[in-house]
């Protein structure tokens, strides 16, 4: 079986703020909203064995190939370009199957953060939520300095482009995204 790159610390953000709130206000956390956030990581886990959620899954792909993990571990601009990639994109698998039904793989931007938190083995969604905002295609910032190569959500680099189609993922053009 293959592993599959996962952060220690994906789920935690917000039921770690949520049980900060409740000390600071010295209440007990609501064991339901606890067991909430718990169960997404209960949640995650079931999938990451689901040959079912395996199939046909970008996500799936992504943290078990060892290029693009190499490439997002070694370089915070490329995982945030990727992450950039992610948001409000459709992608589709390369293969008969899934172009004849036009099946798409999509997520959130906190899901891509999260993706990307699992692809660098550390951190959660948050540490790549809103990333691009304030970042050109260029990778310069409002001041129009260089931003560190960061790139604004939903703009897909041409290296990001080619490491996916490697991958076996294409990204679909937005005037197809309304089909």
């Amino acid at each position: 079986m293959l592993k599959i790159s996962k952060s220690p610390k994906r789920h935690t953000f917000q039921k770690e703020g949520y049980v900060k709130r409740c000390e600071e206000k010295s209440e007990e956390p609501n064991p339901d909203y606890v067991k909430m956030y718990e169960s997404w990581q209960a949640q995650d886990e079931k999938n990451l064995v689901d040959p079912k959620w395996q199939k046909n899954n970008m996500e799936y792909d992504l943290r078990i190939c060892d290029l693009m993990l190499n490439k997002v571990r070694t370089s915070e601009a490329y995982a945030q370009n990727l992450y950039a990639a992610m948001c409000n994109r459709q992608f589709q698998k390369l293969e008969v199957m899934p172009v004849l039904k036009d099946e798409r793989w999509s997520c959130s931007w906190r899901h891509a953060g999260g993706i990307i938190a699992d692809m660098r083995m550390q951190g959660d969604y948050i540490d790549w939520y809103c990333s691009g905002i304030g970042n050109d295609e260029e990778g310069y910032g409002l001041d129009h300095r260089q931003a560190n190569g960061y790139v604004p959500e939903g703009y897909v680099s041409d290296e990001i482009k080619d490491d996916l189609k490697q991958l076996g993922w294409i990204v679909l053009d937005e005037e197809d995204d309304d089909r």
